[in-house]
């Protein structure tokens, strides 16, 4: 068992990203974004799947507007162009499973 912490960081600063675990076949990755706050458009090799702690963001995949919350989880596939605007201070966790 490993406890991992993901302490709050948008105290310090507007952005906070850190990679928390990296295992055989996954990385996961807490991402901290104040609202208002964005990441440019993007695509990775691997799946992904956004599992939003706090707040709501809102994504646009492949030209799709789609918001997160705590209440949904987004699954992307590899290759797919995305970008991701913070609607509120947002906390989620990035799961990048590898091929």
């Amino acid at each position: 068992m490993k406890l991992i912490d993901t302490k709050n960081q948008l105290s310090e600063k507007e952005k906070h990203m850190a990679k928390v675990a990296n295992v055989d076949n996954a990385t996961l990755t807490n991402i901290q974004l104040q609202a208002g706050q964005e990441i440019a458009e993007h695509d990775s090799k691997n799946e992904a799947f956004i599992i939003v702690r706090k707040g709501k963001v809102r994504f646009m995949v492949e030209g799709e507007p789609v918001e997160v919350t705590p209440d949904n989880i987004l699954h992307m596939a590899p290759l797919e162009k995305h970008n991701l605007y913070a609607i509120e201070d947002t906390d989620l966790v990035l799961v990048q499973v590898k091929q």
